[in-house]
């Protein structure tokens, strides 16, 4: 795909992403059906994401894998500048995790079925109690074992600055007592970024920084971590090679 132009590209992946995603949702449904843990329905996700890419012709490499911890749930916190950030992880995130996501989305038809069958995560926001009880639920689930993505900024980023965090993803990680793992995306925003639908092309590096452990940590430290991961992700970006924008300042990634 690399030497086609902008717009067929565009056309093609687009097209590929709707066929192969109504594939998704019935394959996603009979997997949950024999596997009720959604561990091999979130492997039918891995599989959707891993076409996606390879029909835009994106190259993702990984560094630091050493640094995910096997056998205990744990918190991925990842910067977020496009939506194919999303394609991204699923195929090159070689552990079991369900994604943490705003209600609103489990209501978009087909959308919704699937991210239920894959057994993702949804948090009401619309008030405090319920984004509360929310937060709880999902506490219970990393307890229980499993581990959480979630994209700390609450939206993407559209100047390739990375936004001040929400405090959500503190709340868990410290009442699961679950360690977090921050993860950095670089590239993406080249090739989806936000306020277009033109899909581009270029490298994607996946950065995954040292975990963070949050035992000893109470409801009033929750600021303090936020900021030990925002630092932690700032730093892990820093002297990332040309072709991914490179230069990183303590406010975030610079044009």
């Amino acid at each position: 795909m690399q030497g086609i132009p902008v717009m067929i590209r565009t056309v093609f992946v687009y097209l590929n992403v709707v066929v192969s995603f109504l594939i998704l949702v019935v394959l996603q449904g009979l997997a949950a059906i024999v596997d009720p843990s959604k561990d091999l329905a979130h492997g039918v996700a891995r599989l959707w994401g891993r076409w996606i890419l390879v029909c835009a012709g994106i190259r993702v490499t990984v560094k630091g894998l050493e640094n995910i911890l096997r056998g205990r749930p744990q918190v991925f916190f990842c910067n977020h500048m496009s939506y194919f950030d999303i394609c991204c992880l699923l195929a090159h995130l070689p552990v079991q995790y369900r994604w943490l996501a705003k209600e609103e989305l489990f209501h978009i038809p087909l959308f919704g079925a699937a991210m239920r069958l894959g057994g993702y995560i949804p948090i009401d926001r619309s008030n405090a109690r319920k984004a509360h009880r929310s937060m709880l639920a999902a506490a219970e689930r990393i307890k229980a074992g499993t581990s959480i993505v979630i994209f700390p900024e609450g939206t993407r980023s559209s100047n390739r600055y990375l936004q001040a965090f929400k405090s959500g993803g503190a709340v868990l990680a410290i009442k699961a007592k679950a360690p977090v793992v921050p993860l950095v995306i670089l590239g993406t925003e080249r090739i989806l970024p936000r306020g277009t639908l033109r899909v581009g092309k270029g490298p994607v590096e996946i950065l995954v920084g040292d975990p963070i452990f949050t035992e000893g940590l109470s409801m009033r430290d929750k600021r303090t971590l936020l900021d030990r991961v925002r630092q932690a992700m700032l730093a892990m970006s820093d002297g990332a090679r040309p072709e991914f924008g490179g230069e990183v300042r303590q406010g975030g990634w610079r044009r």
